[in-house]
């Protein structure tokens, strides 16, 4: 039977999928401002995108803002991500000092998740799992494809990969080329709903073409969706109200 994850009182797997918004600043003072906007707005975890703020590499600044981040978000659930370049982020650090941020991270107590990214050596990626669950943090284990959309069977493959290594929310974004594109990813994402998951996952296809899998979750099996605050992180996301307009409307009628 799958299991379901509960943070800060959001329970990820059960009922309609519960929206993530990012936090893009490349400033204190930018993500000061997003964070009380999104104090406000109906989301329900937030993800603090940090390759794009500007003193990343500068871990005591990272922890600073986070501090103040979490002050300001209150009991919001909070995923910190560092995504690479080579995945779609906007900055690329080496393995060690991805390794090093992410653990320094997980050990301040004050984000409830870090998103690891599944293609780094395996041994980093077992690492950091171990270390974050130690501290309570747990861990999203993704996969980006922004050149195209994978064969159903590599797609199902891969969350696979990512529930075997320990993850806690396997995750794959794919980028469509057309409609059979999208078909294909939520046609991989039921069958690892109905075949394979023991515990939630995220599945997402992307840009314009894809929204239809960032709103059709609860039906085919994907837990998490993102959606937009003042920006994007990521091509498809649509306006967090709009969403849960949409989210609720698929959900009464399931």
């Amino acid at each position: 039977m799958k299991k379901t994850i509960t943070v800060r009182g959001i329970t990820l797997g059960e009922g309609a999928p519960k929206i993530c918004v990012p936090l893009v600043g490349t400033t204190l003072a930018e993500l000061m401002e997003e964070a009380r906007y999104i104090d406000t707005i109906d989301a329900d975890l937030v993800e603090w995108r940090v390759d794009f703020f500007n003193h990343v590499e500068q871990i005591e600044k990272v922890k600073e803002a986070l501090s103040e981040i979490r002050i300001l978000l209150k009991n919001k659930p909070l995923i910190f991500t560092f995504r690479s370049a080579k995945e779609g982020g906007e900055k690329e650090i080496s393995l060690t000092d991805y390794l090093e941020l992410n653990k320094r991270i997980a050990e301040t107590g004050l984000v409830d998740m870090i998103d690891v990214e599944l293609f780094n050596e395996e041994s980093t990626v077992k690492s950091l799992i171990e270390f974050a669950q130690a501290h309570n943090v747990l861990v999203i284990l993704s996969n980006h494809d922004f050149e195209k959309t994978p064969p159903k069977e590599e797609i199902i493959a891969r969350l696979q990969k990512a529930q075997k290594l320990g993850g806690d929310l396997p995750k794959i974004a794919v980028m469509p080329k057309s409609p059979a594109d999208v078909l294909t990813l939520l046609d991989a994402t039921n069958t690892m709903n109905e075949q394979h998951a023991d515990r939630p996952f995220i599945t997402m296809s992307m840009a314009g073409k894809g929204v239809i899998s960032r709103l059709a979750g609860e039906l085919f099996g994907s837990a998490l969706t993102f959606g937009a605050a003042k920006k994007s992180s990521a091509p498809g996301q649509i306006d967090v109200n709009e969403l849960r307009k949409v989210l609720s409307l698929l959900h009464n009628n399931l």
